[in-house]
């Protein structure tokens, strides 16, 4: 997963980017407040990392100009200040967690986890590309009066792929979520099951497209 970190602390910045890279994420680092809002709305992450005291802009008038543009990216802030007033501040504009310095790196990385998946709606809800249905506590798809019978592996592709329609997501990223931790992620074995899920889908459902060296998009 593409982490967005924005930090001005450059030996806490360096920190968060070699944890995050050894938990598996890919951290892309800014010190700037402008770079960072510029960042957002021209690559793809699946997650940023915001600290309130920032040089150049404050981490609430970032994270504010975020949301009123439309960005959904789940937002975890970082602050030296344990007022409660800043907690509810963040929260109210839009962040998704709140941590206070110091903490240990195990926290943020599973803080950072959960918000994803809340965020991805792996919990409750349902979504509707084109025809495909996608009705998550059931447990069921179709596309049309077409029910799909999906093999696990297929409908947790599915729910990755169905999270970040029309953008590309990355093959290592699908490859952790399709397998369970105890697997070896395969990329030619996820092949195959994309490959399925891409067969079940068709001709009538949203298309699955193969970009070449970077990963899968779902496109409706």
């Amino acid at each position: 997963m593409r982490i967005l970190v924005v930090e001005d602390d450059k030996a806490l910045q360096h920190s968060l980017d070699a944890s995050l890279r050894s938990a598996g994420f890919e951290p892309r680092c800014t010190d700037q407040g402008a770079e960072a809002l510029r960042l957002e709305q021209t690559e793809d992450f699946d997650a940023a990392i915001l600290d309130i005291g920032l040089p150049d802009i404050d981490g609430f008038e970032i994270l504010a100009a975020l949301r009123r543009r439309g960005s959904t990216t789940p937002i975890l802030m970082l602050t030296a200040r344990d007022a409660l007033g800043d907690r509810v501040a963040g929260l109210d504009l839009g962040a998704d967690d709140y941590l206070v310095k110091p903490f240990a790196p195990v926290e943020l990385i599973a803080r950072l986890r959960a918000i994803v998946r809340r965020r991805q709606g792996q919990a409750a809800g349902s979504v509707i590309i084109g025809s495909l249905v996608c009705d998550w506590q059931a447990g069921r798809a179709q596309v049309g009066d077409r029910e799909l019978a999906l093999r696990p592996r297929e409908w947790a592709a599915l729910k990755v792929l169905a999270s970040r329609v029309g953008q590309v997501v990355d093959r290592d990223m699908l490859a952790a979520e399709v397998f369970t931790q105890d697997e070896a992620p395969s990329l030619n074995a996820l092949e195959i099951h994309v490959g399925r899920l891409r067969r079940k889908l068709q001709p009538d459902g949203p298309a699955i497209t193969n970009i070449r060296g970077r990963g899968y998009r779902l496109d409706p």
